[in-house]
């Protein structure tokens, strides 16, 4: 297999290339930061505690999905209004503060992790699960 197509079955298996997920990892510390000191004057989304999990980068840089979630879910509709009605100053602050050639196009996604986290802990708790997982205990 040449090397190229190699990288590039790579750089989906793990979510992104090097590059990616560093330029990732930079808007998503870079957004948490103007988060926790109120840069982003809004009222909305200055009475709410936001979390930045994951920020995730197209491959050629250009697009920057950024998954957000407020304290305990609340008004996370809001929350999302409020930062897409910034959306212009969050990409030119990046822009300033995050060195490349051009600020990603950004959009703002409802982290669902959680969320799914709790749906399989429920799951597993079930009547039907728990006692597969006791008769798998018998063999």
């Amino acid at each position: 297999m040449p090397r190229q197509q190699r990288n590039h079955i790579r750089d989906h298996a793990s979510g992104g290339s090097q590059r990616q997920l560093r330029v990732g990892e930079l808007i998503r510390h870079e957004l948490a930061e103007m988060l926790s000191r109120g840069d982003i004057h809004d009222p909305v989304i200055e009475g709410h505690l936001i979390t930045v999990p994951e920020v995730r980068v197209s491959p050629d840089l250009r697009l920057a999905t950024i998954y957000v979630m407020p304290l305990g879910g609340r008004d996370i509709e809001k929350v999302i209004e409020a930062l897409d009605r910034n959306k212009r100053y969050v990409r030119g602050e990046i822009g300033r503060r995050v060195n490349l050639k051009f600020a990603p196009e950004i959009r703002f996604r409802v982290d669902e992790r959680f969320d799914e986290a709790q749906r399989i802990e429920k799951l597993l708790r079930t009547p039907a699960v728990q006692r597969d997982l006791d008769g798998d205990k018998d063999e």
